[in-house]
């Protein structure tokens, strides 16, 4: 099955993805992993990624597209930071349509505000994170407020979204993911790229 996990910067997206694409054999496609790879590599995608990274915004969708694109080959995947834009959704949409595969089930993570900005400071003294300072975790929330929660109505309108609690230990929020996706219906049509 092919998941997407959404939620706020710091809602714990990466932990459960890579967790779930674990217990359920699929691909666990991160695009903060990929853009971080190449920042670290030195790349063109690197360099212009970081320049989007450092000041808490998104990276161009076209660039985004390519790298989703160049991941998903079946319906064997978790995606995590993708996609974060009206415009990616029918993109994605028309990928999943063009390649035959089956709509994929939605599950956001919500976790209060401050929480999110507590976990994101810690998260920057641990790992040393640039995009992890206070000023910028704030133009972050901004971001995914704006450009990321109108996603939450277009797939609660098809009938594939489930809200969990992302708040307590890991295998909890990880249970209630679980639960989330077995309550969401296989039947669900295939999406209208167009309605997106």
């Amino acid at each position: 099955m092919g998941v997407i996990l959404l939620g706020a910067p710091g809602a714990g997206k990466g932990t459960q993805a890579a967790a779930l694409a674990g217990r359920v054999g699929a691909v666990h496609i991160s695009t903060g992993d990929i853009f971080r790879t190449h920042v670290s590599r030195g790349t063109d995608l690197g360099r212009t990624a970081q320049r989007y990274l450092d000041a808490g915004q998104y990276v161009p969708d076209d660039v985004t597209n390519a790298m989703v694109r160049e991941q998903i080959r079946d319906d064997a995947f978790v995606l995590d930071g993708f996609p974060r834009t009206v415009r990616q959704v029918a993109y994605l949409d028309e990928l999943l349509d063009g390649l035959g595969l089956s709509p994929v089930r939605v599950v956001v993570l919500t976790v209060p505000p401050q929480e999110l900005i507590t976990r994101l400071v810690r998260r920057a003294h641990d790992s040393g994170r640039s995009d992890d300072i206070e000023e910028i975790i704030r133009e972050r929330q901004a971001v995914y407020r704006a450009e990321t929660t109108p996603l939450l109505g277009i797939y609660r309108e098809r009938g594939l979204l489930r809200e969990v609690d992302g708040a307590g230990r890991p295998d909890e929020v990880a249970r209630r993911i679980d639960a989330a996706l077995a309550a969401i219906s296989v039947t669900a049509l295939r999406p209208d790229a167009s309605a997106a």
